[in-house]
């Protein structure tokens, strides 16, 4: 049975530490509810976009890819003590590709240039980076809901006018949500209504999804309250507990807005004006510059022969000129010599330059080419190494050469590489935190108000790298308290609080918790990053 309803405010885990909802599980709960297409909007991000279009498209639902932006209310560029802190939420989809593209840039600049507590941006950007993208006001956070439930009407037209003037008829959208336990609510929903109908803009149900049933709103709780660094006891505090922020059934969505049935109508028909088409899987390489009458691979064989010489002098045996033929002929086939040009020359560079440079590790040890390119310090030929678990003929894929420099001197080398091939073209590769399980039991515990020493010592009690639910059935002393304790102590909270598993309300024992850079890794294209 398919779905009247398509849900198009959703924040997903990757929105850090306020989502609870993993990919795969809003996908398939989506899918159970008959629904044909879902929007991910996650806060200030687009950390989860390319594992929900893959998912998305496995289980056979149209994915939307939308961010919830923060908008600095005066100018992204300033970031003032005490005035520019706060900034408003304004949902943008992309409609098409140009509308992905301008999604990308418009939150990169958030990250790099906007960046004061939020990822911001400003409409000033918003205005020359708004082809393909739509619009829908938000939750109580947005500006023009904000406006109308502080009950300036006035301001609220006036930034309607100015999102039509951005984004233009047809691409703004009205949201009305269902939280009748946040305060202001109905009065928003009222004046959206009411300037929907001044404006001749279209209203769109939406429900601020951040879990995926009802019963993960305590979960998602304490989730917030480590956040915020408050315990679920604090009540001057954000919480979302009092109102229902799950994947709500289609059924659900229409008997709460029975009243505006279009509103309901409407989020199908944006889902229909969505076209977008990621080309995920090529491989972009940063160009890289040879010598005038040379192509890639003809520069490369001649840094090879030349390499061959400097490791193994004039002689050289059947079996090295065997396999370096071998392996270039891989290389060119698989249209990866640019890679080992751009990779030989940041080594070498750093070389010349005494810049401590690893010896080499991983599978690319096994390349004889990296070898006689100064890649790697490692024969592969005098350890019985295969270039087949490097780069295989019959399965081709990315090679990886895993480098490693001095921490010293490792900022020089990522200098040199942007000023060589572009500071928009270059990036440091995103690694997540996790809360593991022994993270999830503190934090758990602080949350929910126990003392630091009983967190702290249930928590030593799990095994490092086990789960939580592992370490239960394992370690009797820790079976044992779980079945000894009483409500008043940590272990059921976590285990048995409103009938939840412990994974889930230790925050699935393995969800995002922050961000960071990989220590040695980045990233190269032919074209600029927010691409």
């Amino acid at each position: 049975m398919s779905s009247n309803f398509v849900h198009l405010h959703v924040h997903s885990h990757y929105s850090l530490l306020d989502g609870l909802a993993k990919i795969p599980e809003l996908l398939d709960e989506a899918k159970r509810q008959g629904m044909e297409s879902l929007a991910i909007t996650d806060h200030g991000a687009m950390y989860g976009v390319v594992e929900f279009y893959l998912k998305a498209k496995e289980v056979g639902i149209k994915p939307i890819i939308g961010v919830e932006t923060y908008l600095a209310a005066n100018g992204m560029a300033n970031k003032r003590a005490g005035v520019d802190r706060k900034s408003n939420h304004l949902v943008l989809i992309a409609k098409n590709f140009a509308g992905y593209q301008n999604l990308m840039y418009l939150t990169s600049q958030a990250h790099l240039k906007g960046y004061y507590y939020k990822p911001r941006i400003d409409k000033e950007l918003l205005r020359t980076h708004s082809d393909g993208l739509i619009a829908l006001t938000s939750c109580l956070q947005g500006e023009v809901p904000a406006a109308i439930a502080n009950g300036d009407i006035k301001k609220a037209e006036r930034l309607l006018e100015d999102y039509l003037q951005i984004f233009g008829e047809g691409n703004v959208y009205m949201e009305l949500q269902d939280h009748p336990n946040i305060a202001k609510q109905k009065i928003a929903n009222e004046g959206i209504v009411k300037l929907a109908q001044k404006f001749g803009l279209p209203l769109l149900a939406t429900n601020d999804v951040h879990y995926v049933k009802r019963e993960d709103a305590e979960p998602q709780d304490i989730l917030v309250a480590i956040q915020t660094k408050k315990t679920v006891h604090d009540t001057d505090r954000l919480s979302m507990v009092h109102s229902d922020f799950s994947l709500r059934t289609s059924q659900d969505m229409e008997n709460v807005f029975t009243q505006y049935p279009e509103a309901i109508k409407n989020t199908k028909l944006l889902a229909e004006q969505v076209n977008l088409e990621l080309p995920i899987g090529q491989t972009r390489l940063p160009y890289y510059e040879v010598p005038k009458g040379k192509t890639s691979e003809s520069y490369l064989r001649e840094l090879v022969q030349a390499g061959v010489v400097k490791r193994f002098g004039t002689e050289q045996t059947k079996r090295i000129t065997d396999r370096i033929d071998y392996e270039l002929s891989v290389i060119e086939k698989t249209g990866f010599a640019s890679y080992f040009l751009i990779v030989q020359d940041v080594v070498n560079w750093a070389k010349n330059n005494g810049i401590v440079v690893g010896p080499g590790r991983g599978s690319a040890a096994g390349s004889l080419v990296s070898y006689v390119l100064n890649i790697t310090n490692v024969n592969p030929l005098d350890h019985d190494l295969l270039f087949e678990r490097f780069l295989n003929p019959q399965r081709i894929s990315m090679p990886d050469i895993d480098l490693d420099f001095t921490d010293l001197r490792r900022d020089e080398v990522l200098q040199y590489v942007a000023e060589k091939f572009g500071r928009d073209r270059v990036a440091q590769i995103i690694t997540f935190g996790t809360m593991a399980a022994r993270a999830a039991i503190r934090d758990v515990g602080r949350a929910l108000g126990y003392e630091y020493s009983l967190c702290d010592k249930l928590a030593k009690l799990v095994p490092f790298q086990a789960s939580l639910e592992q370490a239960i059935c394992f370690n009797t002393r820790l079976w044992g308290r779980h079945h000894r304790t009483t409500v008043s102590q940590l272990y059921p909270a976590p285990i048995r609080y409103h009938g939840r598993k412990i994974g889930d309300h230790a925050v699935r024992d393995e969800d995002r918790r922050k961000v960071g850079t990989v220590k040695n890794g980045f990233s190269g294209s032919s074209q600029p990053d927010h691409h």
